[in-house]
C-alpha cells in the first residue's frame, strides 16, 4: 500500500506542473500584450507629435476691410519705397554732374597748360633798327609746330615769311636751315623789300619778295607765305612735262582750282621771278609749286596761308592715292 501510494504521488506530479506553465505562458502573454498596447500606445503619441496641425484647428478668415488696408499699406510701402529711389537716383545724377564738372574743369586747367607748354610766351626780335613783336614771334613759332604737326614741314625743310603788320615794307622770314618745329626769336630774320638779304636769310628771299609784294596789292595791305615741302605735292610735280596740277575732289576744286608748275632756273633768275609770279596770279593767288620743290603758298596771314597750303597737300594725296589704285580720273 505504501508503494502504491508513493507511485500514485509520482505520478501526479507531472499532472500538477501543467497549471504551472499555464500560469507562465499566460503571463508572458501578458507582458507581450501589455508590451504591444504601450507600443501602440508611444505610436500614437509619436503620430500625434509629427502629425500636422489638427483639422480641428480653424483657420481665421480675413475680411474684406481687412484685405483692402492690407492691400493699401503695400501700396503706401510701395510708394516710400519708389520715393525713396526717386531720391536716391536724384543724389546720385547730381553727384555725377559734380564729378563731371569737377573733370571738365580739370581738362580745360590741362589744355591751358598744354597751350602754354606749346606756345611759350617769345621775346622781342630786335635787329639793327628793326623791332619785331614777340606777339610776331609766337604766331610765327605757333605756325612752325602746327606745319611740323600735320607733316607739311620736317625740321629745317621750308620757311615761314609774313610782311610786317606795322611797317608793310620790311619782310619777316625766318633764317636758313632753322629748326622750325623748335624755333625761338633766335631763328628770326627781317630786311627790307627790294634791298639786299639780311644775314641767314633764306635761299628763296628773292622769291618770297615776289609772292608777298603780290599778295600786298591783292589784299591791299597784309601778306603771308608758306614755303612747305609737302610730299604729295612735291610728288605730283614731279611729273615731267605736267604743268597744271588740278584736283580731282571737290573741296579742292573750290578752294584751290588750279595750280601751276614752274620749272626752276638759276641760270636765269629775273625770268625765274617773273614766272613765279605769273604762276601765283594764273592759280587763283593761292599756290604755286616749284617742280621737285615743294609748294609756296600765300594768304593775308599765316592761317590763310596755313590753310591753303593744307588744302594743296590734300588734294594732291587724293590723286596719288586714285592713281594707286588705278581709278578712272
Amino acid at each position: 500500500m505504501t508503494l502504491e501510494t508513493d507511485s500514485a504521488e509520482t505520478a501526479d506530479e507531472p499532472i500538477d506542473s501543467q497549471p504551472e506553465i499555464k500560469e507562465i505562458n499566460e503571463g508572458e502573454k501578458t507582458e507581450e500584450i501589455a508590451t504591444q498596447e504601450a507600443t501602440d500606445a508611444d505610436i500614437a503619441v509619436a503620430n500625434e507629435e509629427v502629425s500636422p496641425i489638427e483639422e480641428t484647428e480653424e483657420v481665421p478668415e480675413i475680411s474684406e476691410d481687412a484685405e483692402t488696408q492690407i492691400g493699401d499699406s503695400s501700396v503706401s510701402q510701395n510708394e516710400e519705397e519708389s520715393d525713396e529711389d526717386i531720391i536716391a537716383k536724384e543724389a546720385e545724377i547730381a553727384r555725377l554732374s559734380a564729378e563731371v564738372e569737377r573733370l571738365r574743369s580739370s581738362m580745360l586747367g590741362a589744355a591751358d597748360i598744354i597751350e602754354e607748354m606749346e606756345n611759350p610766351p617769345m621775346p622781342p626780335m630786335i635787329q639793327d633798327d628793326l623791332v619785331i613783336g614777340a606777339h610776331i614771334v609766337a604766331d610765327i613759332a605757333r605756325m612752325a609746330r602746327q606745319l611740323d604737326r600735320e607733316e607739311l614741314i620736317k625740321a629745317s625743310m621750308g620757311t615761314i615769311a609774313m610782311l610786317h603788320p606795322e611797317r608793310l615794307d620790311v619782310l619777316i622770314s625766318t633764317k636758313h636751315s632753322a629748326l622750325l618745329p623748335r624755333m625761338n626769336e633766335q631763328d628770326i630774320c627781317a630786311g627790307k623789300l627790294n634791298s639786299d638779304p639780311p644775314r641767314s636769310a633764306p635761299n628763296d628771299w628773292r622769291v618770297l619778295e615776289v609772292l608777298l609784294a603780290s599778295t600786298s596789292i591783292i589784299t591791299g595791305g597784309p601778306a603771308a607765305v608758306i614755303h612747305c615741302h609737302s610730299p604729295y605735292s612735291t610728288a605730283v610735280s614731279c611729273e615731267k612735262d605736267l604743268v597744271l596740277m588740278q584736283p580731282i575732289d571737290e573741296i579742292g576744286k573750290e578752294h584751290i582750282g588750279k595750280v601751276i608748275i614752274v620749272d626752276p632756273d638759276d641760270e636765269n633768275p629775273r625770268e625765274y621771278l617773273r614766272q613765279v609770279a605769273e604762276a601765283l596770279k594764273q592759280g587763283g593767288m593761292r599756290c604755286v609749286v616749284i617742280r621737285g620743290n615743294g609748294a609756296y603758298a600765300v594768304g593775308a596771314d599765316l592761317d590763310q596761308a596755313w590753310a591753303n597750303a593744307a588744302m594743296l597737300e590734300h588734294s594732291m594725296k587724293i590723286i596719288m592715292l586714285a592713281r594707286q589704285a588705278n581709278l578712272k580720273i
